[in-house]
């Protein structure tokens, strides 16, 4: 392989930005922009939109007759192997272009190195780890459901300035401001699917989906709830919404089942951990079968502190509203089994920023 130039970082970019025009439509593939670069000119465009459809580097390909000779940039590894489409890598050689610079090579096992090998052998110039940090970022749960065999999971939490996401009654509506409300649309759009536990199901009734993203069509990610012992109501208005909604048990209650099945769930029996609860990294396993990249976990305390003491949370998104519910109210994370300052986790906080009248802090778990 070569080593990359200034030129080679701004045409990346370039790709990057396109890329992340995929990031409500492509699950479960990941998020692909490609640059073809001429004679110093950009000469075409491409990204991938939603599977099934084109791949980066053919859409881009498409836009132009001249791509001979030309420079490809790319955000992911080229594939090389035929899925619902053919491989990128073979296009990429039969359009005679002649040099590929790539962010970051594919962890998808099946593709892994192969395609820039592919483009190697036909006498292609490579380059690859061109703002690769960048690049991960834009597909972080899919590199995660790729290495880890399981989805990236971001929990979601609102709180006030003490730190209590509810009264001790449990009534929690409203905490943050209708801004923040409408900015937890976005990370629901960018998710696979939304994850929560049966009590806040009783107690809310939550619809979990997607209201309207302007100009953005979206597709509804799976509504998940875990309920070890089959406790859903029939009435939940999610079951009426457009989407999957899945319930995730460890109850063999044949009747309760068929009762949820007949209002439109799907549901699937796993094991249960030594307590007899959900095994959640067993859910987490699941979910990377339905090809789940990114999970946001929108739940209550004690289905938050187990994900957390498990360390099966990636980040958390805190909506931290200006007010105080005082001492009696519920906290973010029940983890009876921290005692000692030594047992703390540690996390970074990688943004923060005003939404509405609150403040939206970013952290990455387990720096």
């Amino acid at each position: 392989m070569l080593m990359s130039n200034t030129q080679d970082s701004i045409y990346m970019a370039r790709a990057l930005v396109l890329a992340r025009k995929g990031r409500y439509t492509t699950q479960p593939n990941p998020r692909v922009g490609c640059v073809l670069v001429k004679q110093g000119k950009i000469i075409a465009e491409g990204w991938h939109v939603r599977a099934g459809q084109g791949h980066a580097e053919v859409e881009a390909l498409k836009q132009t007759n001249e791509a001979k000779g030309a420079t490809a940039y790319v955000t992911l590894e080229p594939c090389s192997h035929t899925g619902r489409t053919a491989p990128c890598a073979m296009a990429l050689i039969e359009a005679g272009i002649s040099r590929v610079v790539v962010a970051m090579q594919d962890p998808n096992p099946l593709v892994s190195g192969k395609g820039l090998a592919l483009l190697n052998a036909a006498g292609i110039a490579t380059v690859c780890g061109v703002l690769e940090q960048e690049a991960q970022s834009v597909n972080q749960g899919f590199i995660c459901r790729m290495l880890n065999k399981r989805p990236y999971v971001l929990s979601k939490l609102a709180m006030s300035l003490d730190g209590r996401t509810a009264m001790a009654s449990g009534e929690s509506k409203w905490i943050t401001s209708s801004e923040a409300r409408a900015d937890v649309q976005r990370l629901r759009a960018l998710s696979g699917a939304i994850v929560t536990g049966v009590d806040t199901v009783i107690a809310d009734d939550p619809s979990m989906n997607v209201r309207i993203i302007e100009g953005v069509q979206v597709t509804q990610p799976l509504r998940v709830i875990l309920d070890s012992t089959l406790r859903t109501p029939v009435t939940a208005k999610m079951f009426g919404l457009e989407g999957r909604t899945l319930i995730l048990t460890c109850s063999q209650d044949r009747t309760r089942r068929e009762a949820l099945t007949a209002q439109g769930a799907e549901v699937f029996i796993l094991k249960a951990n030594l307590e007899g609860r959900m095994d959640l990294m067993a859910v987490l396993e699941f979910l990377a079968t339905e090809q789940v990249n990114d999970v946001l976990l929108e739940a209550g305390s004690v289905l938050n502190g187990a994900f957390m003491e498990q360390n099966l949370i990636d980040e958390c998104v805190v909506y931290m509203a200006p007010s105080l519910l005082g001492s009696s109210g519920r906290g973010l994370f029940d983890m009876p089994n921290i005692n000692l300052m030594a047992d703390k986790k540690q996390l970074e906080i990688v943004d923060v920023r005003r939404v509405g009248k609150d403040m939206r802090l970013q952290f990455k778990v387990g720096i």
